[in-house]
């Protein structure tokens, strides 16, 4: 499954009008290193120098830059070789129980923690998913926690997330936070991998998910950073999965910091147009954590559609005040999360047509 990318030319500036012969052969010299070549592109005034080839090789990059004689390089072609919407994989779709990103409004909803002592608030929760016509069921087995002493989750919930698939037919999302929950959750069947906010950054971590579905067909909802700054970082993060060879990664915008007044975070689901220009990756908005109070979420949800979302991750709650969590914040009523798919997907069609 794994792409290419098209590359374009990086633009070498020296300081002086051009290169002198001896510059001009050591700057070819570590281009040819890394498979690329020198184009001059002589003007009237001075010579500028075209990096023909993938010049988004760092260690290449770093060289010339350290060259005292070179003023700067100009990028053109994008870093990203495989999550960029001009690279292969641009006609890429990602499938999860028989939708298609991109082609119908993709929704995940659930609880966002599984209580292992009362099982069957799990399995009401996800009939009522099931009912409200959302295409995934979200559960969540272990959970990061500020406060050390907080609940962590229970891998007992695993076998309670997956006997709701079962019952409900729906493919499943967990969040894994170290590689001994990848495997756990492979292995139990999991669909869908999520990487949490606090962990968007953890390389070794996405390293590690992007190895173990290398030969599957599973997907990741790779959650924004909380502290994650340009949306290079964003999608370099997804690169570090699809590297490995299986690019089924979405993006799943939640909330940054500094968090907005009223707010949990600062919702950022305006950010869907930017990345849509950058990448091929469909867009699945979390507008339960962005607002973090049920009140708000709708509204939340339904501005993400406006913006462009492919899909919405929505925590709901048969119960929300007897969940554990954030459910008893966040999570969505059976009744409202129904109302709120329904005109979700009214206005997917409106902005489709």
């Amino acid at each position: 499954m794994r792409g290419t990318a098209h590359f374009t030319s990086a633009m070498i500036l020296p300081k002086a009008t051009r290169l002198a012969p001896e510059q001009l052969t050591e700057v070819t010299g570590i281009v040819t290193e890394f498979g690329c070549k020198i184009q001059p592109i002589v003007g009237a005034m001075r010579t500028i120098y075209a990096i023909v080839g993938d010049e988004r090789e760092e260690l290449m990059i770093n060289r010339l830059e350290g060259l005292d004689y070179i003023d700067r390089i100009d990028r053109i072609q994008s870093p990203f070789k495989l999550m960029d919407k001009r690279s292969d994989l641009a006609s890429h779709r990602i499938t999860i129980g028989g939708v298609t990103l991109g082609e119908e409004l993709f929704v995940i909803a659930g609880a966002c923690t599984i209580d292992p002592k009362n099982p069957n608030y799990f399995y009401e929760t996800a009939a009522a998913v099931k009912e409200s016509g959302a295409n995934a069921l979200r559960g969540g087995v272990w959970k990061p926690r500020t406060n050390p002493y907080s609940f962590q989750g229970d891998v007992k919930s695993l076998d309670i997330l997956m006997e709701a698939s079962r019952r409900t037919g729906l493919p499943v999302d967990t969040e894994v936070m170290e590689e001994a929950h990848i495997t756990l959750a492979l292995d139990a069947g999991v669909h869908t991998l999520q990487i949490g906010a606090r962990n968007a950054l953890n390389y070794s971590l996405l390293r590690a998910v992007g190895k173990a579905i290398a030969e599957r067909d599973n997907v990741v909802l790779l959650k924004r950073s909380i502290h994650m700054g340009p949306l290079s970082e964003f999608i370099s993060a997804a690169e570090y999965i699809a590297a490995f060879g299986n690019p089924n990664v979405m993006l799943c915008p939640r909330g940054t910091t500094p968090t907005l007044d009223g707010y949990r975070n600062h919702p950022d689901e305006s950010i869907t147009p930017l990345l849509k220009e950058k990448t091929w990756a469909p867009v699945v908005v979390d507008p339960s954590h962005s607002v973090g109070k049920a009140t708000y979420v709708p509204a939340a949800a339904l501005a993400a559609v406006a913006y462009g979302a492919d899909g919405l991750c929505i925590e709901a709650h048969v119960e929300p005040t007897k969940g554990i969590g954030d459910d008893p914040k966040q999570a969505l009523t059976p009744e409202v999360l129904r109302k709120t798919i329904a005109q979700a997907r009214q206005l997917w069609a409106i902005r489709q047509g």
